[in-house]
């Protein structure tokens, strides 16, 4: 940047005051746009209180985003039970209509005399312990058949009751999907209008934009990370290595609400997109994943091992070793190895295949 000229002191002052000028725009633009929805509080005093609102703001949408996330996972595991309840009680219905037309043909064949009913055993039968062994077998063909219709009708019972049930169960998480997804409405307006006033900030309000409020500044920690990202990476087994390799593999591409790849991701979709790479199948939420594997300790992390953030859940990175991780941070940013200790509210890690 060039030095100014003793000599232009008012130029300067000008420029003071064009600076200011478009310092205070941002601030308002902040407030009227991006706070909108947060409690009613004192305008930031400056820049730096403005991009910490900004970063608050991002997390909130984070937090809503892994709301909506969980909701779609609920749904689709409540509309999988109905489908397989539904086929168990048609399954159970068609038993039960064997057995029925079971029972009526021996009921047909014993009153037409097309089989052996008790009156004909009794003329037929040579004697009377004949006859009482024809009756006796007849009792347990027809028991026999009373406990196929019987059994048939209990599980068509219980077939429709378990369909009943999933179907009330859908409906609550359908209920609940819908009343997110209002939500989420609202939250790619507000993504929209967050980016806006975001591009307006100056590159040091974006970095703290994206540290986040309470985080450890990247700007320090960056070496370490760059450091650490371009050795390799061991993992103790096929399953963590292919997690981290591929994950490892999407740095630089952006964070998007509700991605899961290949092309942006946000931070649970990068690791359900890891995992399938691995053969394994994990919900698209933070807060599902943190429930899944092993609890594992802080010093006893190992590369492949999800690291958690925020009580509940909201944020998932992927541990590569070295006390970092590899995330899909907030928007505005990309996919990135940073140290678990810039989100501030470490909660805890899992291990899982």
């Amino acid at each position: 940047m060039a030095t100014p000229s003793v000599g232009a002191p008012r130029t300067a002052a000008r420029s003071s005051v064009v600076a200011g000028r478009r310092a205070a725009v941002v601030l308002a633009g902040v407030l009227g746009i991006l706070l909108a929805s947060l409690p009613a509080q004192a305008a930031p005093a400056n820049s730096a209180e403005a991009a910490r609102l900004v970063a608050a703001k991002a997390h909130d949408l984070e937090v809503l985003s892994e709301k909506f996330n969980t909701a779609r996972e609920t749904l689709a595991r409540q509309e999988a039970a109905v489908k397989a309840a539904t086929a168990a009680t048609d399954k159970a219905t068609a038993t039960l209509g064997v057995a029925q037309h079971q029972v009526r043909g021996i009921a047909r064949s014993a009153f037409t005399g097309d089989g052996v009913s008790p009156f004909r055993a009794l003329m037929t039968s040579r004697n009377a312990n004949e006859f009482i062994d024809r009756v006796a077998t007849l009792e347990t063909i027809a028991g026999h058949q009373n406990g196929i219709l019987h059994t048939a009708a209990v599980a068509n019972i219980a077939a429709a009751q378990a369909q009943a049930t999933a179907q009330k169960a859908a409906a609550a998480a359908k209920a609940q999907y819908d009343a997110v997804a209002a939500q989420q409405a609202t939250l790619k307006a507000d993504v929209a209008k967050f980016q806006a006033e975001f591009d307006r900030l100056s590159a040091q309000e974006k970095l703290a934009a994206v540290n986040g409020p309470g985080r450890a500044s990247r700007a320090d920690r960056a070496p370490v990370a760059t450091v650490a990202a371009s050795g390799p990476i061991v993992a103790s087994s096929q399953v963590a290595q292919a997690v981290v390799d591929t994950a490892m593999a999407q740095r630089g591409k952006p964070y998007v609400w509700a991605a899961s790849g290949p092309g942006s991701f946000d931070c649970s979709g990068l690791v359900t997109y890891a995992f399938s790479a691995a053969g394994i199948g994990l919900p698209h939420s933070s807060l599902m994943q943190s429930q899944m594997g092993q609890a594992v300790s802080r010093d006893q992390l190992q590369p492949g091992d999800l690291v958690f953030f925020y009580s509940p859940v909201s944020h998932v990175g992927i541990y590569i070793g070295n006390g970092l991780m590899v995330h899909a941070p907030t928007s505005g940013d990309v996919v990135k190895v940073a140290d678990i200790d810039t989100m501030g509210s470490y909660s805890g890690a899992r291990r899982i295949g």
